[in-house]
């Protein structure tokens, strides 16, 4: 007699269309202490597109994610772009917000070519809420603490950004991040050679901030770009990065000792993980030790959610749950309770951008 199917609970707290934006994309996802699950994207007012009007948008489920409330707006850059989400929830409670602007205009094409001003580019904002979002901080700019000024596209994770909680570091927020470089002369600087990663630091609950790692390395075989983290038990941070470059595979991974500020060795390839070009997402459970990752398993398409277990720090990898063979992009990756994970990712019936729909997973099927 075969096993019965599983029936896996799933919501949809955005979908194009609604509530005055034309799309929605980029997911993060955290739990509060009381265990309000928080579910951030920016909704894109007039089309899919990665430049424009974009806020960054909230809704907040008090059910484990099974229903949600109504969308609320927890960042905004008036009719220009506020984006790319990274929040944390701190040991104290505080939620920590941590995104980037830039003038509507200002396209990645034109960031990377040099033809943008600093001030209508990629600039790093972070603001906070002590109510887990109902209520928010006057935003901050922290360009100055957080871009070298010879930067020029930047974005921060996107996913959820991390606490440390073990060892010397402990209470360090770590946010993943990634700029260009300057082309050579001549060259437009659109190529992936020119993408690099690093990370953001603060040790004192998102008040001050500072650069971490630095992993620029422009021969086009590993180029880091959209990064997320995860700590392990021991305190090692281990980073997960879309590679557009031509390493075998399309992801590539570091380690680091020191809660961040360097890495034990520069980003490699990561061929374990096979997928598209496209984000990721991590996530460790703790108890138990088990690493996870989500992303798209199709070789070739945004396509197949799946998410994948690792027992050795990231070495090698297996499938544990497949979400369904539709297309689907970018995702992120949240520990609801004792007893589940959940996925927050975009997905739809012909393409990718249609929903981002949050799924329920229970901790048996990944471990």
């Amino acid at each position: 007699m075969s096993a019965p199917i599983a029936v896996h609970e799933e919501s949809v707290p955005f979908r194009a269309g609604d509530d005055g934006y034309t799309s929605f994309r980029i997911p993060a996802v955290v739990t509060a202490q009381d265990g309000t699950v928080l579910a951030f994207a920016e909704g894109r007012v007039d089309s899919q597109a990665d430049a424009g009007d974009i806020d960054i948008v909230l809704k907040r489920s008090a059910d484990g994610g099974r229903t949600w409330g109504p969308l609320e707006v927890a960042a905004e850059h008036g009719d220009d772009l506020a984006g790319n989400p990274a929040p944390v929830v701190l040991d104290t409670g505080r939620l920590v917000l941590v995104h980037v602007r830039n003038a509507a205009e200002a396209t990645e094409e034109r960031i990377r070519h040099g033809e943008i001003s600093a001030e209508d580019g990629r600039r790093v904002w972070v603001r906070h809420s002590g109510d887990a979002g109902v209520t928010w901080s006057e935003p901050r700019d922290v360009t100055e603490d957080t871009k070298r000024p010879e930067w020029r596209w930047y974005a921060t994770t996107p996913g959820h950004a991390i606490q440390l909680r073990h060892g010397e570091h402990a209470g360090r927020i770590v946010v993943p991040a990634n700029h260009s470089l300057p082309p050579a002369t001549g060259d437009s600087g659109s190529a992936g050679a020119y993408n690099g990663g690093h990370d953001l630091l603060s040790d004192d609950g998102g008040e001050t901030w500072r650069i971490g790692y630095v992993d620029d390395n422009p021969d086009g075989y590993v180029n880091v770009n959209e990064t997320t983290a995860a700590e392990l038990p021991d305190g090692t941070v281990y980073f997960n990065t879309r590679n557009d470059s031509e390493a075998p595979g399309t992801r590539a991974d570091a380690h680091s000792a020191d809660g961040g500020a360097t890495l034990v060795k520069p980003f490699r390839p990561q061929a374990g993980l096979t997928g598209p070009v496209v984000e990721g997402s991590v996530l460790h459970l703790g108890d138990p030790d088990v690493l996870l990752f989500s992303g798209p398993a199709d070789p070739a398409f945004r396509a197949l959610m799946t998410v994948r277990a690792s027992r050795d720090r990231g070495l090698t990898w297996r499938a544990v749950h497949t979400v369904s063979g539709l297309p689907a992009a970018y995702s992120d990756l949240v520990r609801l309770d004792d007893a589940h994970v959940g996925l927050l990712y975009e997905t739809g019936d012909w393409n990718p951008y249609e929903t981002i729909t949050f799924r329920r997973i229970p901790l048996e099927e990944l471990t």
